[in-house]
């Protein structure tokens, strides 16, 4: 199994993209505008996606796509998403207002793209893929994935504030990597309770809920541009003075766009 890292900034800048994920060409985790860096014949082997929330820097460019492969689609891109989430998109974005109802056009009997309910603790099957729905709090409905094709889990947190039931579950599961969003520094780190974020401070609580047995790469997604060197700093200040006990040392890396994990 392959993830392709199309984007995994908290927001724009030059080279910076926002949050989505391509899994072995046929599957979108997340569509923001990291999207536009797929090339035509990339965006037309796309057949699912799957969103974690319905916050514009992770569906910014879902009707960008679909419009943009409209004219080759022999069947709707079906997306699948919670269902405050699907009911989100229908209200303010596929509305005839800011983007034509795609779900409906062409024709209602053959749209462009379907939505599909789903639910925390679901398990989904693409094509020899296994997806498991986890638990994120945030301030819309949100939740995370667990993705495996047989050899280890690739884990995304989505954006997330503290969430025990997710550590719970991920302590179960055999995980090959984890991915988990540090949106804010730790001056911001008020905003990023607000906001339900995680900032540095927090990220170091959170971690420290890993089972000491199970060791995998962490990887840091979803810093805001202009903080983002701060972040990492602050990261690994206190990586270094391990908070976690002294038999214990994260992997923490730093996630890039253009990335590829092999799973």
């Amino acid at each position: 199994m392959k993830v392709r890292v199309l984007g995994c900034s908290g927001a724009i800048a030059r080279d910076c993209r926002t949050t989505s994920f391509v899994v072995d060409g046929d599957l979108l985790i997340d569509a923001g505008t990291g999207v536009g860096d797929l090339t035509l014949e990339e965006m037309q082997g796309i057949k699912d996606v799957l969103l974690t929330h319905s916050h514009l820097d992770h569906v910014a460019a879902l009707p960008l796509m679909i419009d943009s492969i409209a004219s080759t689609l022999t069947e709707p891109i079906r997306v699948h998403a919670l269902p405050g989430t699907i009911a989100a998109l229908k209200a303010h974005v596929f509305n005839n207002v800011i983007w034509p109802d795609f779900s409906r056009i062409p024709t209602p009997q053959q749209p462009f793209v379907t939505f599909h309910d789903i639910q925390v603790g679901q398990v989904l099957e693409f094509g020899g893929k296994h997806v498991e729905v986890l638990p994120a709090v945030h301030t819309v409905p949100a939740c995370g994935y667990a993705v495996t094709s047989g050899h280890g889990c690739w884990v995304f947190t989505g954006d997330t504030e503290r969430n025990p039931a997710f550590w719970r579950r991920l302590n179960q599961l055999d995980v090959a990597a984890l991915v988990i969003e540090t949106a804010f520094s730790n001056r911001e780190k008020d905003l990023a309770r607000r906001s339900l974020h995680l900032s540095p401070h927090a990220l170091a609580d959170e971690l420290d809920c890993i089972d000491k047995s199970k060791s995998y790469p962490i990887y840091i997604t979803h810093t805001k541009p202009a903080e983002t060197e701060l972040i990492m700093t602050e990261i690994q200040r206190f990586d270094q003075t391990q908070p976690f006990g002294p038999n214990v040392v994260h992997d923490i890396r730093w996630l890039r766009a253009g990335q590829e994990f092999e799973i």
